[in-house]
């Protein structure tokens, strides 16, 4: 119990007992005094007296314990005062205390956040070291590589820069031979319309030819222009001859010129390309662009029986929509240099007219004339350069997926000749003629196109053709493009023409390939009455005289010098020239900074039909001259 609840019990007993106390002295006091104090010493307590006075004892030792509770108390009381001011004194600590633990704690919080912010600082700073460690590494391997690629640019450049253009060299060196089992007397590239038959005296000899003539050299030049690409191509090599130069095929004047021409392209796909260039004709790989045409893998420089081509100049637009590698459609047109290759009348046929004449040196034309085989006398108009009336005018579409090409086209060709109109005689072989010099122009052309798929990522397959009147000029073989009407207006012959390849790619050093080709122009005769006597005059007519197809020679035509090419008593022209090739490419060696060497072999297997004429009964299909030819090479390719 608490001090002050004891003492305030006490006082409250203290009390009682002091008012009980009070009330018994009052009795005692109405009570007879004593008489004396021995009597009153004497005399003895009564009961109440006793209980009286262990009352007072008993008060007395109340008291007493009052005393010693005060003096409690009061120590209790200083113990309290002292104790609240020691729990003051704590509570101020306390306080003290917990204002310290603030501060500290604040103190500390601001130290974390401090130690974090310097934690995170720390983190930035080694970051940024990282990062310009980093970035010092980057440098140092930009500054390595663009120390190696200024010195490969420098050293070993992929172009040369000239102003504002880049100029990329191309072309190679080549060593070539060709053996044929029939003498062509004809370099590396063949004459596959002028394969000697067995009467002629080079039908009975072999030939062995080497030539570095196809050697090339060529020059890419580009341009950015900002909003369109300017590009200038140049290529050339050695095949050209001074007195043979001419427009039929490949207008090859020397330094024999093979591609000269300029072009703008815009970013939309439009392109406009003037030079001489590969035909529109012939085969691209991508779209109509110039650069990507598709060649047979071919030796021979006049490539395959049943190829479409020429390089001649001309004008090409072009339209391109979509991309190569996801798919593409593009449309082009060209005007192209005009020519009347290889005419071919035979039989009684009239002499005045004309289409063309001999080079003008003033011109800087040759003075040369192209004579084929099977005319007979009378033909002396036959020349090198025709009277063209009009550009040949080709178009094209074109379809690209990654795994296909596909490409149709037409063409229009124009052919005019002059002439003073002839009547048949009485005899055979004589004519009247008017004195009134006439023109006619001869509507000419056809249809080509080619598909080429790549089934496997090593091979590739394709077929081309071409069908019309007038197009010999676009074949390898260079079949007649016209004949002669009895009234001497010319007349356009039908041609076809196609070509099958397939080519294999083994290895990545080897090619092999196979291909097949065919041409054919269309017997296109005419009768005329003499008389009494009808002749028929035109191209392969069956009355020529071919009874000595077969004959063996009877003759050198030069003494001491040569033999001849033609069949004597052969008359009739050809009818189909097929070829069969095969062969392979070992590229030996390909390193795009150090360039290729290869090694290239083909063997071809070449026939040429005529049409039947008299004497050749035995022969339905005509006389035929075969002509087995091996190709050698070795190129070393510029990089």
């Amino acid at each position: 119990m608490r001090p002050e609840r004891v003492l305030r019990a006490v006082l409250v007993v203290t009390m009682m007992l002091g008012t009980q106390i009070k009330m018994r002295g009052q009795t005692t006091d109405t009570a007879p005094p004593q008489e004396n104090g021995a009597q009153q010493k004497h005399q003895p307590e009564t009961p109440e007296e006793i209980q009286l006075r262990e009352m007072r004892e008993e008060m007395q030792s109340l008291q007493k314990q009052l005393d010693e509770l005060k003096q409690q108390l009061h120590a209790k009381s200083g113990e309290a005062t002292s104790a609240q001011q020691t729990a003051a004194s704590a509570r101020q600590a306390a306080a003290d205390a917990q204002a310290q633990a603030a501060a500290a704690a604040s103190a500390a919080q601001q130290a974390k956040q401090a130690a974090e912010g310097a934690s995170a600082k720390v983190t930035a700073v080694s970051g940024s070291i990282d990062r310009l460690q980093s970035t010092q590494a980057g440098v140092s391997q930009n500054v390595v590589l663009t120390d190696q690629q200024l010195r490969r640019e420098t050293e070993s450049p992929d172009a040369l820069h000239y102003k504002g253009v880049s100029i990329t060299p191309g072309g190679f060196a080549a060593f070539e031979g060709v053996w044929r089992q029939h003498s062509e007397n004809s370099g590396i590239n063949s004459a596959f319309n002028a394969i000697p038959l067995p009467s002629a005296n080079q039908g009975h000899v072999s030939e062995l030819n080497f030539s570095a003539r196809q050697s090339r050299l060529s020059m890419l030049v580009t341009g950015d222009a900002g909003s369109y690409q300017l590009t200038g191509y140049y290529e050339m090599d050695w095949l050209g001859t001074g007195v043979t130069s001419n427009n039929n095929e490949t207008n090859s004047y020397v330094l024999r010129q093979r591609q000269i021409w300029g072009q703008s392209a815009l970013p939309s796909g439009f392109t406009v390309t003037g030079g001489q260039m590969w035909s529109l004709v012939t085969e691209d790989r991508k779209g109509t662009d110039v650069r990507t045409e598709i060649t047979p893998e071919t030796i021979d420089a006049q490539y395959l029986v049943g190829f479409s081509w020429t390089r001649q100049p001309g004008f090409r637009v072009q339209q391109r929509w979509g991309n190569y590698q996801t798919g593409a459609f593009t449309i082009a047109g060209s005007a192209e240099q005009a020519q009347i290759t290889n005419f071919t009348a035979s039989g009684d046929i009239p002499t005045q007219f004309f289409f063309g004449g001999i080079g003008n040196a003033g011109g800087l034309y040759n003075v040369a004339q192209a004579v084929g085989a099977g005319n007979t006398a009378g033909n002396s108009a036959i020349t090198t350069y025709a009277n063209n009336l009009a550009p040949d005018v080709i178009v094209k579409a074109a379809f690209d997926k990654p795994w296909i090409h596909a490409e149709f086209g037409g063409i229009g060709r124009f052919m005019r000749n002059e002439f003073f109109p002839a009547t048949p005689g009485t005899t055979v072989d004589t004519y009247t003629y008017g004195t009134k010099l006439e023109s006619n122009t001869a509507a000419a052309g056809g249809v080509f196109g080619a598909i080429r798929v790549y089934p496997t990522r090593n091979l590739e397959i394709g077929i081309q053709g071409m069908g019309g009147t007038g197009l010999g000029r676009y074949g390898a073989s260079q079949l007649a493009d016209a004949t002669l009407k009895p009234d001497e207006r010319l007349e356009p012959i039908r041609n076809y023409r196609g070509m099958f390849s397939l080519v294999e790619h083994p290895t990545k050093k080897l090619e092999v390939f196979a291909y097949y080709g065919g041409e054919y122009d269309q017997r296109t005769v005419y009768p005329v009455r003499f008389g009494n006597t009808t002749e028929l005059i035109g191209y392969g007519p069956d009355t020529l005289n071919d009874t000595g197809c077969y004959n063996l020679p009877s003759s050198i035509p030069t003494a001491g010098t040569g033999g001849s090419i033609l069949a004597s008593n052969c008359a009739s022209p050809t009818r189909y020239i097929q070829e069969p090739m095969a062969g392979f490419i070992y590229r030996m060696y390909d390193n795009p900074s150090k360039g290729r060497l290869q090694y290239w072999v083909t063997y071809s297997y070449l026939q040429r039909n005529l049409w039947s004429g008299i004497g050749s009964s035995t022969t339905p299909t005509g006389p035929r001259a075969t002509d087995p030819m091996i190709d050698v090479s070795m190129r070393y390719y510029i990089p």
